[in-house]
């Protein structure tokens, strides 16, 4: 599919016609310094010039779509900042769309306002093509509710929507994504660290195909140095600043968005070339502002391993992260410990190119992947879109039941027999839903740190690692941290001491919450249009209210049987009875960056 790209900022339009499978530019054209005598559109590769003298973005979006081939285009995708709670998804565009984006202007009034510019003036020039909202919070929206939190009063973070929502999400899902085809292994296999370094920066957590953590927060400002954005600043200083100054909002919001950064403490601009030549001279603040903006990447990436417990990419893109060969060496140094050593050779000669869009900076043989990506948001932006376009909103191809999984423990047989005693085996009570599984008579006490859980279900058959399957309510209870992992992904989880009859033992890792999943067989992945470990979202009715179950993952196998598992605190929280059922409302890979209902989503 052909699809118009529209990227429009407060002063500039961007547009490109894109293949949405190969990333093909077939047409693009911008138009700079819009509203001002000086407006000028620039076409095409060889970069044509038409002035425009006080050019609106309708006027802009028409003289670009006059003078660009747009024969074939068959959707329109829009960057949009902030998508707030109501977005997740690439979205269709409609009126109450338009107005939700519009409602969402206080929480990006720099940003929200030009894409609705954009999305007007294109959506009155290309009436009969589907519009796509592609949202820079989409792909943030997996992060857990610990990491989305400020440290204020509730009520006033409800009232007012205040969390973090991170922003950068598109390039750093593709980023992350382009990471791991280039190194062969499933996205969903790796924790890796993107790097979006430019005149807007941004580091991200994905773990295992997911964004846990990122640097910017309910704004754009909060996080790495910037271009001239202040990033982290203690907020105490800003206000012993107003009181000094006798400042108001305005000069505040100035002085963090266009005065600090790299711009601020440079006193040379913005531009890291001119920051970098200004340092080999000598300029000490020049200097000053290199080692800020080394320090503070270098900082988030030792606490994103630890967030993640540990990590296989560290991904650099973005302007200054994709050319800047210094930057990326001042960043690097010193993370040997983690099992990142880069090669200076490969660094100084790393620039990704579309023709190759992926360059290692270790020499390919390091225990943590150093990689440079090719940042390219406009063909992502046009494959979402074209996804969505494509994509069946709804799918009514069944219900799928929903069980409630309480707590309960897998062991192994030596296991076992450390628990319940020499040639110990355990012994079926009753066979459970899932084909070949069943509770054993046997039960097992969980010891935390905190409390003991006494008589949790052992399951059965045996398996190849004790495994203990907990929900949040439990993990308070016993003291301990659960990361949320799909079953037999006991890799760093927490630990725990199990005690039965015959002795104790103390597992070092192997707690968990499970994901919530759907187990299938491969007629029904094919049936719903999902393969093994995709995540969609899960439409649930009850008498009570509806909602929605984002974040759920897809488990295939041949002798499963169609189920949708849910711990105790999800079923409760949902008062879910017997015999609930769910529906399929967005599936496949990336389905996580649905649509959701503000404040319904579970």
């Amino acid at each position: 599919m052909r699809v118009l790209v529209v990227n429009a900022g407060s002063s500039s339009l961007k547009i490109d016609v894109i293949d949405a499978a190969d990333g093909a530019r077939i047409a693009t054209g911008k138009v700079e310094r819009l509203g001002t005598p000086e407006a000028v559109a620039v076409l095409g590769d060889a970069g044509e010039r038409v002035a425009l003298p006080g050019a609106d973005h309708a006027a802009a979006c028409a003289a670009l779509f006059q003078r660009l081939d747009l024969a074939g285009v068959g959707a329109v995708g829009h960057r949009v900042v902030h998508g707030g709670e109501a977005f997740s998804a690439p979205t269709r565009i409609d009126d109450d769309v338009e107005a939700a984006i519009e409602a969402l202007i206080p929480l990006a009034p720099l940003h929200n306002p030009a894409n609705l510019f954009g999305i007007r003036a294109a959506r009155a020039a290309l009436p009969a093509v589907p519009h796509v909202a592609i949202f820079d919070t989409a792909f943030h929206a997996t992060m857990p509710n610990r990491a989305k939190a400020y440290a204020l009063p509730a009520g006033l973070t409800e009232k007012h929507g205040l969390r973090r929502y991170g922003f950068h999400g598109t390039n750093h899902a593709w980023v992350a994504a382009r990471a791991a085809e280039h190194l062969g292994e499933d996205v969903r296999d790796l924790r890796i660290v993107t790097l979006h370094l430019g005149n807007g920066a941004s580091a991200c957590a994905v773990e295992f195909g997911r964004s846990v953590e990122t640097s910017m927060g309910l704004t754009p400002l909060e996080g790495l140095v910037m271009g001239t954005r202040a990033g982290d600043v203690d907020a105490g200083l800003l206000i012993a600043l107003m009181r000094a100054e006798g400042w108001g909002p305005d000069e505040v919001d100035a002085l963090l968005n266009q005065e600090s950064g790299l711009a601020g403490l440079s006193g040379r601009g913005a531009d890291l070339r001119d920051i970098e030549a200004g340092a080999a001279e000598g300029d000490e603040a020049c200097r000053r502002a290199i080692q800020v903006f080394a320090h503070r990447v270098r900082k988030y990436v030792g606490a994103y391993a630890a967030v993640m417990g540990g990590v296989d990419v560290i991904a650099f893109t973005g302007g200054i992260g994709e050319n800047s060969a210094l930057m990326r060496h001042r960043i690097l140094q010193r993370l040997e410990y983690l099992g990142a050593r880069f090669d200076e050779d490969d660094n100084r000669d790393a620039r990704p190119t579309a023709e190759r869009p992926v360059v290692d900076l270790d020499g390919g043989r390091g225990r943590v992947r150093l990689l440079a990506v090719r940042g390219d948001e406009a063909w992502a932006i046009a494959r979402a879109a074209a996804e969505a376009v494509g994509a069946n909103p709804t799918h009514d191809v069944g219900a799928i039941p929903i069980a409630v999984s309480a707590r309960h423990v897998h062991l192994t047989a030596e296991a076992v027999e450390i628990l319940y005693g020499p040639g110990a085996t355990l012994t079926e009570r009753n066979p459970l839903s899932q084909p070949g599984q069943y509770a054993s008579h046997q039960t097992v006490d969980l010891v935390g740190p905190k409390r003991t859980i006494e008589g949790v279900r052992v399951l059965g058959p045996i398996r190849p690692k004790c495994q203990v399957e907990v929900s949040r309510t439990d993990e308070f209870t016993l003291g301990l941290d659960a990361p949320v992992r799909r079953s037999g992904d006991v890799a760093r989880s927490a630990g725990i001491t199990l005690r039965g009859p015959a002795g104790t033992l103390t597992l070092e890792e192997g707690v968990i919450c499970a994901w919530r999943h759907i187990h299938m067989t491969p007629a029904d992945a094919e049936r719903f249009g999902v393969q093994d470990r995709d995540l969609v979202e899960v439409a649930v009715d009850t008498p009570e209210r509806d909602l929605i179950f984002g974040d759920v993952m897809i488990r295939v196998h041949p002798n499963s049987l169609l189920e949708m598992h849910l711990d105790t605190d999800e079923a409760n929280a949902a008062e879910l009875g017997r015999g609930a059922v769910g529906m399929l409302v967005a599936t496949g890979v990336g389905a996580h960056l649905r649509r959701k209902k503000p404040s319904q989503t579970a």
